[in-house]
């Protein structure tokens, strides 16, 4: 006889892959990822060394046809949103060159926009507060719009979009408490203190020919001294499926740019509907020259859903403390008010 062999005997157990390098299928079994955590999510970690290139330097993106560097300077703040993305698609993968890549985009938007979260400083004795506010050419409530920028308790209240037949209603509405007020073509400034020394300012750019009047200065008597302030809105831009459309808004930026160079006074105060966040590279000449808010983020258009701060306040020889936006009125935009430090 042959000698039996025992079939009972037991195989060699396999050891049990670890839990990082098993992913569950459709059907529910489990399948061996190869791949170690620092080459699983390759394409992740680039994507992260882009977002964070994109962050820094926005400057590097062209403004070629269609004007994709304003259009990515305009959104910039929610590239923080992409970062989430990759945050928890990197952690679902478990990938750890994905996770460290990471680090770049975060430190990135931490240094452009982590300074705008902190409350901004108290208001001194050398302060003023400001509201600026697109009312809107189809407000239906100009009156309560008018109570409600009034609430806010500012010492300036500058407006634009001002029609012929509301202007009668924001005046009156307004005059108990700001007895000042200058109006040129569409835009305004109602005042606490006496103005003087209002003229319009030609910032119309070339191509249009109808009326056409967005722009003034004048000088604010403050308790403080005197200050020039200005008060614009520029073109409107387009976004579109080729992209931006911002010449006319960037040709008036120039226009504004010039008249605020050439303004004797040393404290200047900007308040308009630039059409136009302070990243935004068409915007250079005003932020080349005037101080903007050193805290709050202020999303103010559109109203129902505000994705990017166009409504500005900006300074020379003085500090904008602190930017935020009001409750929404009638308007497709939402109010912005500022403290002012002066110099």
């Amino acid at each position: 006889m042959t000698d039996q062999v025992d079939s009972g005997a037991a195989a060699p157990a396999k050891a049990a892959a670890p839990s990082w390098a098993v992913r569950r299928t459709s059907n529910g079994k489990g399948q061996r990822d190869a791949a170690s955590p620092w080459r699983r999510g390759r394409a992740l970690a680039a994507i992260a060394v882009l977002t964070a290139g994109l962050l820094a330097f926005p400057r590097a993106v062209p403004n070629i046809a269609g004007r994709p560097g304003s259009l990515l300077e305009s959104f910039l703040p929610w590239l923080g949103a992409v970062v989430v993305v990759l945050l928890g698609s990197a952690l679902w993968r478990r990938s750890a060159i994905a996770l460290l890549a990471l680090l770049l985009p975060v430190a990135a938007w931490t240094y452009q926009f982590g300074g705008l979260l902190p409350p901004g400083a108290t208001g001194g004795a050398r302060g003023l507060v400001v509201v600026q506010h697109n009312v809107s050419d189809t407000n239906t409530d100009p009156a309560g719009t008018a109570r409600a920028l009034a609430d806010a308790e500012p010492d300036l209240i500058a407006l634009a979009e001002l029609v012929p037949p509301a202007l009668p209603v924001y005046a009156a509405a307004l005059a108990p408490e700001y007895p000042h007020h200058v109006v040129r073509g569409t835009v305004g400034l109602w005042s606490k203190y006496p103005l003087t020394g209002t003229r319009l300012l030609d910032i119309k750019p070339r191509g249009i020919t109808e009326a056409w009047s967005r722009g003034l200065r004048t000088v604010v008597s403050t308790p403080h001294g005197d200050i020039a302030a200005y008060v614009a809105h520029l073109p409107s831009i387009r976004v579109s499926a080729t992209g931006l459309r911002s010449a006319r808004r960037d040709e008036s930026a120039v226009l504004l740019g010039e008249a605020v160079a050439a303004e004797r006074l040393g404290t200047v105060i900007l308040l308009g509907d630039l059409n136009g966040t302070v990243d935004d590279r068409g915007l250079i000449p005003l932020t080349s020259q005037l101080n903007v808010a050193e805290r709050g983020f202020a999303f103010s258009f559109p109203a129902p859903f505000p994705v990017a701060r166009i409504d500005q306040v900006m300074a020379r020889s003085a500090t904008v403390d602190h930017i935020r936006t009001l409750p929404a009125t009638g308007s497709d935009h939402l109010p912005v008010a500022a403290r002012i430090t002066l110099g």
